[in-house]
């Protein structure tokens, strides 16, 4: 028996792979809302994976830029197969435990 997708909103291809998770935005009850990140997995736990992303910042008194990189804490649903290394879409979403505020939505090719 084939569990049905829910569409959440965005132009994310859904997982091919189905879990019973409530909190999955594909396949349980939670709600994408806010800012959309992509990045790349640094770490990896069963639930959880660390995504990181670099951007430049601007120091107006040097008049040059430098790189920064922020780290978030999301919540990996079992039915995304996702590595370390890889391209993935975070969304934010409801607190999910202490650090989770984000859910990994999606891969990116």
């Amino acid at each position: 028996m084939k569990q049905k997708t829910k569409n959440i909103g965005l132009e994310v291809k859904p997982p091919s792979d189905v879990c019973n998770s409530e909190k999955c935005p594909w396949h349980g009850h939670l709600r994408i809302r806010g800012r959309i990140f992509s990045g790349i997995v640094v770490a990896k736990t069963i639930n959880t994976a660390i995504v990181e992303w670099n951007y430049y910042q601007f120091i107006p008194k040097y008049e040059r830029s430098e790189r920064r990189k922020s780290k978030i804490v999301a919540h990996l649903p079992s039915c995304t197969n996702v590595n370390i290394g890889d391209m993935v879409y975070i969304a934010e979403c409801r607190p999910l435990s202490k650090t989770k505020r984000s859910v990994v939505i999606g891969k990116i090719k």
